[in-house]
């Protein structure tokens, strides 16, 4: 429990009582995917070394030194309250060495962990101003969260992935080389946000805090205004809504981002505030950091692999039914093929077939299909 007393240095924790985790191993929060791939990246040999060399290259020193001498770096006489929620985060996750935080001018609210020798944290004053105490506490613990996984090496070498893409983007293939690796370490990135929202559940241990913040990061400081069940509506809506087209837009959609949408993070911590595997966390069943040496790539691999799986069938989206329809051999597949996109119109059920042979089914996608229901429900010219 956090109990106020001082523990490897994390002094001044709060008294409210919350569970604590002696040795947890990072493995028992991160997603599947990006699990599999901080296990495989630890079992190269000489792999730290390797990218901590680079830090001569990455611009990291050069970012110490800016957030040293132009925010202000968070301690007992600065931010004091932040403070003692860094020591708390740490406290509760058992990371004994506290990383630097600071909090930088930006009305932006965005918080981040970057840094490959010692990682540091760095919040904006919008996000300061934004979120209450308890709100607060779960975007700390997410960025601990960070840094218990070595997140922060793979986001580091992101960023110089990334300015390395736009200084070379005069070479064709250059920069399609480094846009593929830019592409790939997003999509785990996004992954890897997933891991850290649910570090910051177990840091504040309540779910409402998490998804209030989540809620005003989308929307603003208008809990007045907003609700958490409409806003999970909103999440399901846009993974089911649409045909392939929507499915299409989507991908493209998410492609250039580091973090998933808001509304599918705070269903996806959702899900998992609800499951088994969060409550044998909660009741004290978790891998521990010593047992790290032993965990088999294959087996990782193997969990990612198989969650992708559970999520295509159980996913509502067209695209992901078109995979499972595919896989599965379904006997409707051809006919949905020849109406075209539309015949995967989730909105609106496939009408049934005229058994006198009136070939309904042959219209196109504007006939009778569930295109015409998905279709009119947007204005014309795709408005917002």
């Amino acid at each position: 429990m956090s109990d106020g007393h001082p523990h490897n240095g994390h002094g001044n924790v709060p008294s409210r009582q919350r569970r604590r985790f002696p040795g947890i191993s990072s493995r028992a929060y991160e997603h599947p995917a990006d699990r599999s791939a901080l296990v495989a990246l630890r079992k190269l040999s000489g792999f730290d070394t390797v990218f901590k060399a680079l830090s001569g290259l990455l611009p990291e020193r050069s970012l110490r030194l800016l957030f040293l001498s132009d925010s202000v770096r968070v301690s007992d006489r600065q931010f004091a309250h932040l403070n003692v929620m860094l020591r708390d985060a740490c406290y509760i996750l058992d990371l004994e060495k506290v990383p630097a935080m600071y909090v930088t001018q930006d009305p932006k609210p965005n918080a981040m962990c970057i840094g490959l020798d010692e990682p540091i944290i760095v919040v904006t004053t919008g996000l300061v101003e934004l979120l209450d105490e308890e709100e607060m506490r779960a975007v700390v613990g997410h960025e601990v969260g960070h840094a218990l996984s070595g997140h922060s090496v793979y986001r580091t070498v992101l960023l110089f992935l990334t300015s390395l893409a736009v200084r070379v983007a005069w070479i064709p293939l250059g920069n399609v080389a480094i846009m593929a690796i830019v592409t790939a370490l997003r999509e785990w990135f996004r992954k890897s946000e997933l891991s850290a929202d649910r570090a910051g559940l177990l840091v504040g241990q309540d779910v409402q805090a998490s998804m209030r913040g989540l809620m005003k990061i989308a929307g603003g400081n208008h809990l007045h205004e907003m609700n958490v069940d409409a806003f999970l509506e909103q999440a399901e809506e846009y993974e089911a809504g649409g045909d392939l087209r929507d499915s299409v837009l989507k991908i493209l959609n998410v492609l250039p981002r580091s973090h998933p949408f808001t509304t599918v993070r705070a269903a996806e911590l959702k899900k998992w505030a609800a499951s088994r595997d969060y409550q044998r966390i909660m009741d004290g069943h978790y891998p521990r950091r010593d047992e790290d040496k032993d965990t088999s790539v294959r087996d990782s691999f193997r969990e990612s692999a198989s969650s992708y799986a559970t999520h295509v069938r159980g996913s509502k989206d067209p695209l992901m039914k078109l995979v499972n329809d595919i896989a599965g051999g379904a006997g409707d597949l051809g006919d949905r093929m020849r109406r075209g996109f539309g015949g995967f119109a989730s909105s609106q059920p496939r009408p049934p077939k005229d058994e006198g042979g009136s070939g309904s089914s042959s219209e196109g996608p504007r006939g009778k299909s569930g295109d015409q229901g998905a279709s009119d429900d947007r204005p014309p010219g795709g408005g917002a």
